[in-house]
Order: structure tokens, then sequence, then C-alpha cells
């Protein structure tokens, strides 16, 4: 039996370049609400801020349109990409669709390889999920560090997946879903054991128990979209244009 490797996303490597950098530095403020959804991103002003160029800036802008979340508005400039709960509908149900297949693959081809990966993925994202646990000022501290793992553990459970495409693709639906991840994670709309989600998707996966792996991340999925359907109408409507 085979692993397939997979290519860590971008945002996942050390900055190389000033296009790097700025690219990973703007991304995590939209991901933290720093530049909020609908937020027009002014060139002049951000180049500053970013202390880069404004043409470094336009490229790490455009990755971000790439990303699809920034929205390049002709030559009106930039925006960051709204966010509804429509939109996280549709994410979640693609998501589903191909992060299951992609697991069944997996746990179907594969070998020791795939399983060390695995276990050493679910031992770091548990390691951050203890942290989540302090006060809330630390939360925010940790949730950088907490979201690469859990992205780890994520990518770990479907590395062994044959398909580059699927796995491509389910990479971009990962990255839609981090922002709407964030506001459940923090806001708590719904009560949650997220460790004990992925506690039970562990021993599944690693039992080589593919119905019952699939459909505990099918769950483990829709209850970040049944959190976010909890919050406030108001909140959409704020974040949903600017």
């Amino acid at each position: 039996m085979s692993d397939a490797a997979v290519s860590p996303p971008r945002e996942s490597f050390e900055p190389k370049t000033l296009v790097e950098g700025a690219y990973q530095r703007l991304r995590r403020d939209i991901i933290e609400g720093v530049h909020p959804p609908g937020e027009k991103l002014r060139v002049e002003h951000l180049k500053d801020q970013y202390e880069v160029g404004a043409g470094t800036l336009r490229e790490a802008l455009l990755l971000l349109v790439t990303d699809a979340l920034v929205v390049a508005q002709g030559q009106r400039g930039f925006r960051v990409a709204p966010i509804s709960i429509e939109d996280f509908e549709d994410i979640t149900r693609t998501r589903i669709l191909l992060e299951t297949q992609a697991l069944r693959q997996s746990i179907t081809l594969g070998g020791e390889d795939w399983e060390a990966g695995v276990v050493a993925a679910f031992h770091r994202l548990s390691r951050a999920e203890q942290k989540l646990g302090d006060d809330e000022d630390y939360v925010q501290a940790a949730a950088e560090d907490w979201e690469k793992r859990n992205r780890g553990f994520h990518d770990a459970l479907i590395a062994a997946s044959p398909s580059r495409w699927m796995r491509h693709f389910q990479n971009i639906l990962y990255q839609q879903s981090e922002r709407y991840r964030r506001i459940s994670l923090f806001r708590k709309p719904v009560p949650r054991d997220v460790h004990a989600e992925h506690q039970a998707l562990f021993d599944a996966a690693l039992a080589r128990d593919t119905d019952r792996a699939t459909t505990i991340l099918t769950e483990h999925i829709l209850r970040t979209l049944e959190s976010v359907r909890h919050m406030p109408a108001e909140f959409f409507a704020t974040h949903t244009k600017r």
C-alpha cells in the first residue's frame, strides 16, 4: 500500500520573499478579523502598515484573490471577501463530499507511514487543544497554533488519497471554512467538545473502520456549521457588505 505526498498549503511555508511574507501576514489578519469581511483594502494605506512597497502588496493581494479571501474589483482595488451563512453551507456540503471520499481512500490505501503521520498529527493537535481550555486571552494567543495543528491532523487523515486534485480542492475548501471556524471556536454559540470529536475520528481511522470514520468526520464538520448557524443574524448582516 502506498502513501501519497501532500503539498503543504502556501501559508505553511516560511516566507522566502517579501511577497510571501506580506501574503502570510495579510492572510492571518483577514482570518483573524483584523480586516473584516467587506473591508476595502487600500494599497496606499496597507503598504505602510505591512512595511512593503505597493507592487509587493498588490502581488500579495492577488495571491489572496486566488485563495478567494480577497475580491478584486477592477480599477476600484480590492476588498476582503464577504461572508454569509449560505456561503458556508455551500462550503460545508462540498467539503464533506471531497474529504470523506479522500478519507475513505486513505484508510483503504494508507500504510504504516500514513498511520504514523496520523498518530503524530493527533498528538500535536491534542497538546494544542489542552491550551484552548485556558483563559480567553491565552486562547486568542494560541489560536494560530491550534489552527495549524488542526489543519495538520485533517491533512494527515487524507494524506494517502491518490487523488492530487481531490486533496487540492479540499485544501481550498478548508481555507475558506477557516474564517467561519474561528467564529465558532471563540464565540462558542453551541457547546461542543472538539477534542472528543477528534479522538473519535482518530480512533475510527486507525481501526480502519471506514464507515464509522467517514460518519464521524461528516458530523464533525457539520457541527461547525451548526455553531455558525446559531450566530446572531445581525452578525452576518454586518459582515456581508461594507
